[in-house]
């Protein structure tokens, strides 16, 4: 069974982690809320209780996830123990996404050289390495990208199927093909 960390910084995006974690929990894959602290505050304000601290555990699991949110991305790029534990992770060759403005963590240690991604827009003016694809989300190898809060749910989907999962199952369990079929007038 695939378990799957969302790392939770003060000032992250909820929409992005929250979003992520019930996804999968609906695909049922284990998937765990991991704190700088044991409660964390949001972009939003939003206060969440981690299942867990950060801690060296983090390499157990097999996907580790970076939601967005300026100041919670600000935190992790100043993480020094949770920047050493992403290249432990990634030289396993372990999943390790990151969504919105979160890729600049993994520019920071070096994950994108050669790699192809996509971060929330502007960012590839801020990452000088690896190849910029305008997509929703992209996946290269162990590295997993995706743009912005509002394509949470294809990012999560996409992490549903690449853990073997049956994302179709889950998204047309939350009438992810009917969501727009008939607006209101």
């Amino acid at each position: 069974m695939n378990k799957v960390a969302i790392i939770i910084a003060p000032g992250f995006e909820e929409g992005e982690a929250l979003t992520i974690a019930d996804i999968l929990k609906r695909a049922n894959i284990s998937c765990d809320l991991i704190g700088i602290q044991r409660y964390v505050e949001g972009g939003h304000h939003i206060i969440v209780q981690c299942d867990d601290i950060l801690d060296e555990t983090l390499i157990d699991y097999d996907m580790v996830i970076l939601p967005g949110g300026y100041e919670g991305v600000d935190t992790m790029l100043h993480h020094q123990q949770l920047l050493d534990l992403l290249v432990k992770m990634n030289k396993l060759e372990k999943y390790i996404c990151a969504m919105c403005a979160a890729p600049v963590v993994l520019a920071k240690i070096n994950l994108l050289v050669d790699k192809k991604y996509t971060a929330y827009q502007g960012y590839d003016q801020k990452i000088n390495q690896g190849q910029y694809l305008d997509n929703i989300v992209v996946v290269d190898h162990n590295i997993i990208t995706g743009r912005g809060p509002a394509t949470v749910y294809a990012f999560a989907y996409k992490i549903v199927e690449v853990l073997n999962g049956d994302a179709l199952a889950v998204k047309n369990k939350m009438l992810y093909y009917h969501a727009f079929d008939k607006e209101e007038k």
